[in-house]
């Protein structure tokens, strides 16, 4: 229970988190849409223009991109060959530790991607962790920073890489 809340009253500072994480939830989905639709130039109005985005595929030095245009044109590149590909949240822990009246919010979100190459037909997954950064900004929701993380990937065989020791951007746990 919150400090100085009455058991079975939902009060402004309840009722205005519900609000805000709906908010951020909404824009979680809208990039799943926009990815699952390949609707690369629609992320644009998702992301600030200035949001840094890691991309740490467990091989090689991670990629470090800037802005919306830049996450839809690795994306639109890196699935370019599957004939099916589906972005799915699995889980998203969203939490406000600054307040919930900060304007700022970060999550830890873990998901799945399902496809398909064009030419083998092989069917894949990918899972991966992003920790997020999100700020407010004109009445509605932003990505403001984004660091992922694969954790497995689905061929032959199945990778695993495990979780992140140094995620980058710190998600308070559930009781915090």
């Amino acid at each position: 229970m919150l400090a100085g809340s009455v058991p079975g009253v939902i009060d402004e500072q309840m009722t205005a988190e519900a609000v805000h994480d709906t908010g951020v939830r909404r824009l979680q989905h809208a990039y799943a849409d926009v990815v699952n639709r390949r609707a690369w130039p629609e992320l644009e109005q998702l992301f600030r223009s200035d949001a840094e985005v890691v991309i740490d595929r467990r091989a090689g030095e991670p990629l470090r991109l800037i802005g919306g245009t830049e996450v839809g044109d690795f994306i639109g590149t890196a699935i370019a060959h599957f004939s099916f590909f589906e972005f799915v949240i699995l889980n998203a822990h969203i939490a406000f530790p600054d307040g919930v009246d900060s304007g700022t919010s970060t999550c830890r979100l873990f998901m799945c991607e399902l496809r398909q190459d064009g030419d083998t037909g092989q069917f894949t997954s990918a899972f991966g962790l992003y920790h997020d950064r999100y700020v407010l900004e004109g009445g509605r929701w932003w990505f403001a920073q984004r660091a992922y993380h694969s954790l497995a990937r689905h061929g032959a065989v199945l990778d695993v890489f495990g979780l992140p020791t140094e995620p980058g951007i710190d998600v308070p746990g559930a009781g915090s």
